[in-house]
């Protein structure tokens, strides 16, 4: 059974083969055209590879195989490396060392499809002289920049899923939040506690530095257990789950747990580079929202419904209680918690702005 996380790369890498298939198709599709023509004319094309069967197969197997490639080097290795370099950095070493790589690709899949279309040995002589012929013709400059445009639209594609989350770039694509539609989800809000000390302590600066790390640190957790990312608004951050994701192995309150195991073991970096080692409370609490597309000037999918003003409310009284964590009793029910949680009640509350009382607990390890 694949993990949640292993899930996630590989809906991330197969928009990689789906964009380089597409212009691979269209490069193809155009090279043969003008061939086509060419030959009408009787110019010498020895150079350049005819759209056989056979060759077809073999270059949109290639163009897919590249495209997995190039994503699962990005999604794995290459996107984390330049992470904090700025936009036009990261595109520019990105393309350095794709070019490289995508040369060497060139160099080993050329030779092959040139054996297939001429149905002789691939180590003859005539395929050596061919290639060598391919590396100085218009042919292999007009491959190269198709290459490169192929690597952009991916590379533009990667940064884009990024910075407005793989999840939400996908619901846009698919339409699938274009009509508004009613769900059930879990909703995590969490806060930093005695945020306001620290930024008076650290400086504005130095404070922005802290936060970013600090939901770096928590991003492996929620994507080990399910969660999607809905909000950072200052020091808190928003984590939501469909209703069957979120109770599956308990997705929403391990998650939790997770989040805080990983600020533990950075707990001695954090002193060391900013002198206090944050931590952070948490309420839970699971409804319907109605989920759709909204803004007219900039397009978000956002939730909307009563569970996220309780959810928030209910976070906010962690301090009352001197608890990390509150949890609705809707929620608890929902749940199947196994033996080495520990569940205490906090009694029955009355939430501020609400009529309605509402029966609260805390989770303990």
């Amino acid at each position: 059974m694949l993990s949640p996380k292993t899930k996630r790369n590989i809906s991330r890498i197969i928009p990689y083969a789906v964009i380089w298939l597409i212009l691979g198709w269209v490069n193809l599709f155009s090279q043969e055209a003008v061939l086509t023509a060419a030959l009408e004319e009787n110019s010498n094309q020895s150079v350049v590879i005819r759209m056989t069967p056979m060759v077809f197969l073999f270059a949109s197997i290639a163009i897919i195989v590249v495209g997995l490639l190039v994503g699962t080097i990005e999604v794995v290795w290459l996107g984390n490396l330049f992470s904090k370099k700025s936009f036009s950095r990261k595109i520019t070493y990105k393309l350095i060392f794709y070019t490289i790589f995508l040369l060497l690709v060139i160099l080993i899949s050329y030779p092959i499809a040139a054996a297939l279309e001429s149905q002789i040995f691939l180590f003859d002589g005539i395929i050596l002289d061919k290639m060598l012929d391919f590396l100085t013709s218009i042919e292999f400059a007009s491959t190269m920049v198709s290459i490169l445009f192929s690597l952009f639209v991916s590379l533009f594609y990667s940064e884009i899923s990024d910075n407005i989350g793989h999840g939400v770039l996908m619901n846009f694509f698919t339409g699938k939040y274009h009509k508004p539609i009613e769900e059930k989800r879990i909703f995590l809000f969490s806060d930093m506690k005695s945020s306001t000390t620290i930024a008076e302590q650290l400086g504005h600066i130095k404070y922005f530095e802290l936060l970013r790390e600090y939901y770096s640190d928590f991003s492996d957790a929620i994507i080990r257990h399910s969660g999607e990312v809905y909000q950072y608004i200052g020091d808190e951050i928003v984590v939501s789950w469909k209703y069957e994701e979120g109770i599956k192995n308990n997705n929403c309150i391990n998650c939790f747990f997770a989040m805080k195991e990983a600020l533990k073991k950075r707990s001695g970096w954090y002193l060391s580079t900013f002198d206090v080692g944050p931590t952070f409370k948490a309420g839970m609490h699971v409804g319907k929202v109605t989920t759709g597309e909204i803004g007219a000037l900039k397009k978000e999918i956002i939730f909307t419904g009563d569970v996220l003003n309780t959810t928030a409310r209910i976070q906010g009284l962690c301090n009352t209680y001197n608890v990390d964590i509150l949890v609705s009793e809707d929620l608890i029910k929902s749940l199947e918690l196994e033996p080495e949680f520990k569940i205490n009640s906090m009694g029955v509350v009355e939430l501020k702005g609400k009529k309605e009382h509402i029966a609260l607990f805390t989770i303990l390890e």
